[in-house]
């Protein structure tokens, strides 16, 4: 009765030479200047890496449904759904990015149309065009109106408060 070691997975590999003195991973690196970025950006980097392991898990699942197939027909149909959700997901990140681009809400973002970028581009100029703009960032400067204050002035009042306080 012998017993097999299981082979160790690249999981496992990297863990044993990280705690051999390898020299640290770039991802180990990078999660360490990601609290020097901005919020935004930090955020934006969270979006993408839930997108990236999103594309991860379909590629395992597209990759056993392969491994699966035991026809050639059968080879080709998961193939053919494979490069169809390929080109779904690519109109998806573009249509996303050219939205984010021209500021557009993601309401608006699945209403653009076209299939090249340009085309993507000047529908997104045109639904941007129809949009009321911004409101711009308070500009009032100066102190605000107080309710003690009933408009007119008494230099005696003033006076009598001033020297109260």
């Amino acid at each position: 009765m012998s017993e097999q070691t299981p082979a160790p997975t690249d999981e496992q590999t990297s863990e044993h030479e990280q705690l051999q003195g390898e020299s640290p991973s770039p991802e180990s690196q990078a999660g360490a200047s990601e609290s020097d970025l901005p919020e935004w950006a930090r955020k934006e980097l969270t979006k993408v890496r839930g997108e990236a392991a999103s594309y991860r898990t379909r590629l395992r699942d597209a990759e056993s449904k392969l491994s699966e197939a035991k026809s050639p027909e059968e080879f080709e149909a998961a193939l053919a759904e494979v490069k169809a959700k390929d080109a779904e997901l690519e109109r998806s990140v573009l249509v996303g990015s050219v939205a984010r681009r021209f500021e557009l809400p993601d309401d608006l973002a699945s209403r653009l149309r076209g299939e090249t970028p340009e085309e993507l581009e000047s529908d997104a100029k045109a639904l941007q065009m129809l949009l009321a703009p911004k409101a711009p960032p308070s500009l009032g400067g100066g102190l605000n109106p107080s309710d003690e204050d009933d408009g007119e002035m008494d230099p005696r009042k003033l006076a009598r408060r001033t020297r109260r306080v």
